[in-house]
């Protein structure tokens, strides 16, 4: 099995392009901070993003460099040549959804959207917690 997810925020612009088949494509890479237990110390990764159709599509239309996203999909590795005729290889998140998640300073609850390869389609934004019914412990069904 080779699934991915990942929550960090974009690095730089998305890049948006269209095949020559016509099939719209969105690069971003996203910085990903990594805990280590023992110092308590944080280090960052970084990923590169491709997202495909619809989802390309919403990523160009709503994301910016600083934005926090929450990616899941596959790891795909690929090779390629360098300018200097050398063999690479690079890694990337091939995106299957892309949820848009409120930034750190947004204290508003913000709207959070979901855009995934099988339905183009937005998913129902997340509730803000100010709008959530209290509930008894007792009341709970587990």
């Amino acid at each position: 099995m080779n699934k991915v997810f990942l929550i960090g925020n974009l690095t730089r612009d998305p890049e948006v392009s269209t095949t020559a088949s016509g099939i719209p494509m969105c690069r971003f890479s996203i910085a990903v901070n990594r805990r280590f237990s023992k110092d308590e110390n944080n280090s960052t990764d970084f990923f590169n993003v491709v997202a495909w159709r619809g989802v390309a599509e919403s990523c160009g239309k709503v994301l910016s460099k600083g934005r926090k996203v929450a990616v899941s999909g596959s790891i795909q590795i690929r090779n390629y040549e360098a300018q200097d005729g050398t063999r690479r290889q690079a890694v990337d998140i091939v995106a299957d959804e892309v949820e848009f998640m409120p930034s750190g300073g947004d204290r508003s609850g913000g709207e959070s959207n979901t855009y995934n390869h099988d339905s183009h389609a937005r998913r129902e934004p997340a509730r803000p917690v100010q709008d959530l019914t209290p509930m008894d412990d007792d009341e709970l069904p587990f």
